[in-house]
């Protein structure tokens, strides 16, 4: 499997590719989800961090601003009084890689002088394009979601994947990102509004491969998930572990979720089957 150098904040970099890279998620928020008020306090926050990462994760997405369906927003003051004291907090510890949650320029610049090492942008620089030049400015890594969110989709899952990011892409390209510091998210659950649209971009998901950069899968706890399962939020671990599975047989490379243990166990089970069919491939 091709190893590729993702290039990261403050001189850090991540070799993407033959392992699986799992992003834990950390909500410092009253209403997402599934987590919602959990993290809230300071100290809690710090300490689901550190249990992450104990657990495996190697990178720490903080998000201050739910972005579930029918959010309500906040201010960016209010979104930055939540994350930068958790950043900081991270950064001087140095236990795992910070990225930030946040569609806001001055928040993801702020974010990065506080110490993360990528800014993790669900608008796909296509609410405030002003994010492209934080990464130009700071060498951030730049996750570019996908949403389907305020326009028309397409009727085909995968032309609108396309459609979007490549706007996305040029985007980041006229300000000067370099390709290196990229990894698309195809926005699982992100006005995809049925189990079968998210099945259905699951299934031809290693048809994104094609735009030529890493892969991020952000399935956990997704209501999708709960539609095979039948479960509540807080019970879709072992769904969401099955989801991390199938996308990285299909060319995922991190995996953003709430449970990392038993998101990482699966992952290496997969990882070793990949590298085990690797070298018994023919012509090998």
């Amino acid at each position: 499997m091709t190893t590729r150098r993702w290039q990261l904040a403050h001189g850090r970099h991540l070799d993407l590719g033959p392992k699986a890279v799992v992003v834990g998620i950390l909500n410092v928020t009253p209403d997402s989800f599934s987590d919602g008020g959990l993290f809230i306090a300071p100290e809690k926050a710090i300490a689901q961090a550190r249990r992450m990462a104990e657990e495996g994760a190697a990178i720490i997405d903080v998000g201050g601003e739910s972005t579930r369906p029918g959010f309500a927003p906040i201010t960016a003051e209010e979104e930055q009084g939540r994350v930068l004291p958790i950043i900081e907090a991270l950064a001087g510890s140095g236990e795992a890689l910070i990225s930030v949650d946040t569609y806001r320029e001055d928040t993801a610049r702020r974010a990065v002088a506080a110490g993360a090492h990528i800014v993790n942008d669900v608008w796909g620089l296509q609410r405030e394009p002003g994010i492209a030049r934080v990464a130009v400015e700071t060498g951030a890594g730049l996750i570019i979601m996908h949403t389907g969110r305020e326009r028309q989709k397409l009727p085909d899952v995968i032309e609108d994947q396309f459609l979007f990011l490549r706007k996305s892409l040029e985007i980041a390209r006229a300000s000067g990102v370099a390709d290196s510091q990229i990894v698309l998210d195809a926005g699982f659950g992100f006005a995809k509004e049925t189990t079968e649209e998210n099945l259905d971009l699951m299934a031809r998901f290693s048809e994104l491969q094609a735009l030529g950069f890493p892969l991020m899968a952000g399935t956990s706890r997704k209501r999708f998930i709960g539609g095979v399962t039948g479960r509540e939020p807080a019970g879709r671990a072992a769904g969401t572990a099955a989801t991390s599975v199938i996308l990285r047989l299909k060319g995922a490379d991190l995996f953003r979720v709430h449970d990392v243990a038993i998101n990482v166990d699966a992952l290496a089970v997969a990882d070793a089957m990949l590298a085990r069919e690797n070298d018994i491939s023919p012509g090998r």
